[in-house]
């Protein structure tokens, strides 16, 4: 099976280096050069592949990811102009079409690229009928750090010091808080910065599918990890529950990616249900299971928000997700999915926006 798909990807390269190239021969400067001489015309066409390909070396994602969408909108825009020649009959000695493709691609991989490196406050309010012994309480969230995509060490400190000014009751990190290529100088720093946040409550971690690694290649270990998270006050939980200064809970669960990790009832069934009850859960997608529990609130991550269009959708018809982004509410269960702080090896984000939640719940307990 892995064979044959990987054959179909490089057959699916071929076919899109093929189309690159003839889009390219295209451009009147390829064709004043050239003088007519095929040969010299096809050598011309395949300039751009000897920048492409080494980029691809270096960064691999983030040159596929703009070579898919500046192929996408060449076929978008041959496509309008054949419609042009077809019903107007109308045509142009100019590529006009692969201008159109380069332009709109720059602008809205531009778009893309600023909103995956600044991040937004996302406020939210719920209300809830319980008695959270005070007024209201103030989460903020943050989600899919990948510390050393958009943001190293200090990146993540300066936006530590931004959090701050929201005067947090409680920090949450809902995962993928560190990936494989984070280096144990920036994991150190981004604890270190943890370790300075003032809340009233703490600071929940758990762990996202990236958390622990996948090539085993980082020069730091889960270990070492776990030591400077906790270290800096950072409590981790999981498939366990917390009782807050006797006022709520919160009840962090290990990954999806868990084989045997607890059923949420199972963690909640022996709680205190007339308490509040804060679930932090990586992936968005238990929200049938959960919304059967006495949980008030599910924070997940994971999605980026659908980090590129059209991936939200789709992981949404596929049921990859139960949620991409932002509040749904369940039986009594709110939901919210955060887009992440940053992104996992990719920096342009056009599904979404890169954001950490601010998440005021309000008693409206008598």
């Amino acid at each position: 099976m892995f064979v044959l798909f990987f054959i179909l990807m490089f057959a699916l390269l071929l076919v899109l280096l093929f189309y690159f190239v003839t889009r390219v021969k295209k451009f009147y400067v390829i064709q004043k050069l050239s003088g007519g001489r095929k040969w010299l015309e096809l050598l011309l066409s395949t300039v751009p592949l000897l920048i492409i390909i080494p980029c691809g070396f270096f960064a691999f994602m983030n040159t596929l990811i703009v070579v898919i969408h500046l192929l996408a909108f060449c076929l978008i825009f041959d496509i309008l102009g054949f419609l042009v020649k077809k019903f107007l009959h109308k045509q142009s000695k100019y590529y006009w079409q692969g201008i159109s493709a380069l332009v709109v691609s720059i602008v809205y991989l531009g778009f893309g690229f600023y909103s995956a490196h600044h991040v937004w406050e996302t406020t939210y309010q719920i209300q809830t009928t319980k008695d959270l012994g005070m007024d209201s309480l103030r989460i903020v969230q943050i989600s899919d750090s990948h510390i050393g995509t958009t943001f190293d060490g200090d990146g993540f400190a300066r936006h530590m010091e931004t959090i701050q000014k929201t005067n947090p009751d409680i920090l949450v990190i809902t995962g993928d808080y560190v990936d494989d290529d984070t280096t144990k100088e920036e994991m150190k720093k981004s604890c270190a910065a943890l370790g300075k946040l003032r809340t009233r409550y703490g600071i929940y971690f758990v762990y996202g599918n990236h958390d622990k690694g996948y090539f085993k290649y980082r020069d730091f270990s889960e270990t070492e990890l776990v030591s400077e998270l906790e270290r800096n006050h950072v409590i981790i939980l999981e498939d366990e529950a917390v009782l807050v200064d006797n006022k709520f809970y919160v009840i962090g669960r290990q990954d999806r990616s868990v084989p045997d990790r607890l059923a949420l009832d199972e963690i909640v069934n022996q709680l205190d249900s007339s308490k509040y009850m804060i679930v932090l859960d990586h992936q968005p997608n238990d929200y049938t299971a959960e919304s059967k529990t006495e949980a008030d609130l599910v924070l997940s991550g994971h999605t980026h928000g659908g980090q590129l269009i059209p991936i939200g959708p789709i992981s949404l018809i596929t049921h990859t997700n139960d949620q991409v982004h932002g509040l749904k509410t369940e039986n009594n269960t709110s939901f919210i999915v955060n887009s992440g702080i940053s992104d996992w090896a990719i920096d342009f984000k056009t599904g979404c926006f890169s954001e950490y939640g601010v998440i005021d719940v309000v008693s409206m307990a008598s």
